[in-house]
């Protein structure tokens, strides 16, 4: 059992580190391809119509909500109340097996 433990918790880290790759990654595109596109817009019309903020502005809520599920900012659903109902979950599972197969007998 200690060993499926110390696999399980491998496990979760090693997703939880893929996650925040990705996070960075994601981030790395955002900074390159908004500054490529707020050159082009200052090159094609000198500020006048600032148009590369929208596209900073819709990717940047994809960037926050990234954010939070890699660095787990969620207070509502957090580690502990996704393990709480895990353990519910099983406790239930466990509770209704228990009672079939009491009628089985």
């Amino acid at each position: 059992m200690e060993k499926f433990n110390k696999e399980s918790k491998y496990i979760r880290a090693k997703e939880r580190v893929e996650e925040i790759k990705k996070f960075y990654g994601n981030l790395t595109s955002y900074i390159i391809v908004i500054t490529f596109l707020a050159i082009l817009n200052y090159w094609t019309n000198e500020w006048d119509y600032m148009w590369f903020l929208w596209a900073a502005f819709g990717w940047g809520i994809g960037i926050v909500f990234h954010a939070a599920k890699a660095f787990q900012w969620n207070p509502m659903f957090n580690k502990d109340w996704e393990e709480r109902k895990i353990r519910e979950f099983m406790d239930k599972d466990q509770d209704d097996f228990k009672s079939n197969q009491q009628r089985w007998e």
